[in-house]
């Protein structure tokens, strides 16, 4: 089980300064949507090179043109890139063979997808690498989670790896990770904290128990 750390908020600078606090407890540092919109795919390149040992996630949340964007993204450096669970097989397909070619990883967002248990039966044949359920930040103010969406698709997802992402905080990560999800993905749960490498810290082992458990 991996921990993903999910910068939104941030520009260059900034996001470079969060990560250094917390690099020792996370795997993969997250280049969330709003600071790919600010800043662009240099900020997927600026972290990787400040931090070459960590794996970086560009959450581009491709909905088209994917074989391009993969391409881009892999070009700066990304190891991990987002495609929306919502798009067509092929625009997915294309994602995952750029991706194949370029030695990086695709992660399908589930964000908003209707008949969740369907399509991740469907994503999951296209090859993806990682099926995330994502509650998203608009509806988490409405008091949903993903908890009860991992385990759905836990049961049908056979080949690829899953993840949950959305309002994870310490108190409700013990819940998630009984789960069993291969990638946790926090943001402000640790962004948004005073003593961001304690509780990075924390998750970390909450995660390594229980993959070892």
């Amino acid at each position: 089980m991996e921990l993903q750390l999910a910068l939104d908020l941030v520009n260059i600078p900034e996001g470079i300064k969060v990560v250094e606090e917390v690099a020792e407890h996370i795997d993969i540092v997250e280049i969330g949507t709003p600071v790919v919109i600010n800043e662009g795919l240099k900020a997927v390149k600026e972290i990787k090179q400040a931090f070459p040992t960590l794996k970086v996630l560009a959450d581009l949340k491709i909905m088209d043109a994917g074989a391009y964007e993969v391409m881009k993204a892999s070009e700066a450096g990304a190891d991990i890139i987002t495609v929306l669970g919502a798009t067509d097989d092929s625009t997915i397909k294309g994602a995952v063979e750029e991706a194949k070619k370029q030695g990086t990883k695709i992660l399908v967002d589930m964000i908003n997808v209707k008949n969740l248990e369907q399509r991740a039966k469907e994503v999951d044949a296209l090859g993806v690498d990682y099926i995330c359920v994502h509650t998203g930040y608009d509806l988490q103010a409405a008091g949903e989670n993903s908890f009860e969406q991992l385990q759905t698709i836990k049961r049908v997802v056979k080949n690829a790896k899953t993840a949950v992402a959305g309002g994870i905080k310490l108190n409700t990560l013990p819940e998630v990770v009984q789960s069993q999800p291969d990638l946790v993905i926090v943001g402000g749960g640790i962004t948004g904290q005073e003593d961001k490498k304690a509780v990075a810290a924390k998750m970390q082992e909450l995660i390594k128990e229980k993959a070892h458990a």
